[in-house]
């Protein structure tokens, strides 16, 4: 939703026309391949994409460099896919942060932690995962119980945490995605243990931003999605007109939590909580 917010307000803000898909979700390689060569059929001028994988889409993108229409990939990490230009994160640094500012919050006290990093073979779980443990790595305060992959549905989540509560009742630190952490909230309310055990989410979104205003997560990572919109729209253009363009431009993150949150400009990071998604943008 963010990164899709900052597309069509830059969009609209560089007066061009933009027509925008959604695959549906990172089960859905069939889809984008097929949105990929609807692009390419209707004569797109230049190609944003997510890519749902760099594997899977890493000849399309050959195909429309070939075809001379300049390809941009965005947010999700491509690293030897060829590209026109691509911005990205490293998801392993996300996680990292938040596992250091776990560390840190906790001081002396000691933390039981289970992870839940999403679904196992996605790529983006595993590195998330790995960075937060990284961070923790020596630390004697942090203990690491168990790793809980599975779907980054809510419900899946939800029995995944449900099951952790009952193998691990020392568990008192709960992180992973933001539906784990939407899961988490109702699943800890339900044992009453709502000041025993914090949650920390890998990454943003609208539900995290309100769940941290209330006090009910300790904080979340952000790479900025609105931003990395924008900026794939701007390199678009200036690949189409021949202009200056980085070609690889790594956002850095940042941890948002109580004590940062007033800090970080929340319009870079979330669109607008009454937005609606737009699927095309006219030039005037």
């Amino acid at each position: 939703m963010a990164v899709a917010y900052g597309i069509v307000e830059e969009a609209k803000r560089q007066n061009v026309n933009m027509t925008l898909y959604e695959a549906g979700g990172y089960e859905n390689l069939p889809r984008q391949l097929s949105q990929f060569d609807d692009c390419l059929a209707g004569g797109a001028d230049a190609i944003i994409v997510g890519a749902i994988s760099e594997a899977g889409l890493a000849k399309k993108f050959e195909e429309g460099i070939a075809a001379g229409v300049p390809v941009i990939s965005t947010v999700n990490p491509v690293s030897e896919a060829k590209t026109t230009a691509k911005m990205f994160v490293e998801f392993d640094t996300m996680g990292e942060q938040t596992g250091t500012y776990l560390k840190d919050y906790l001081g002396d006290n000691e933390a039981k932690v289970v992870n839940f990093p999403g679904p196992a073979g996605s790529g983006w779980a595993e590195s998330f995962n790995d960075g937060f443990k990284r961070a923790i790595e020596g630390a004697d305060q942090v203990e690491l119980l168990d790793e809980k992959f599975g779907d980054s549905g809510v419900a899946v989540q939800m029995q995944l945490i449900q099951d952790a509560l009952q193998a691990y009742p020392e568990m008192n630190v709960i992180w992973g995605t933001a539906p784990t952490a939407e899961a988490a909230i109702a699943a800890v309310a339900e044992v009453g243990r709502e000041d025993e055990i914090l949650i920390m989410s890998s990454y943003e979104n609208q539900a995290m931003l309100d769940a941290l205003n209330r006090g009910d997560i300790l904080g979340f990572a952000t790479q900025y999605p609105v931003l990395e919109g924008r900026v794939a729209i701007d390199m678009a253009v200036r690949a189409l007109e021949e202009k200056p363009l980085m070609e690889f431009v790594k956002p850095i993150p940042d941890m948002i939590a109580k004590d940062s949150v007033d800090k970080i400009d929340m319009s870079l990071v979330l669109a607008p909580a009454d937005w609606s998604p737009v699927y095309s943008v006219e030039a005037e």
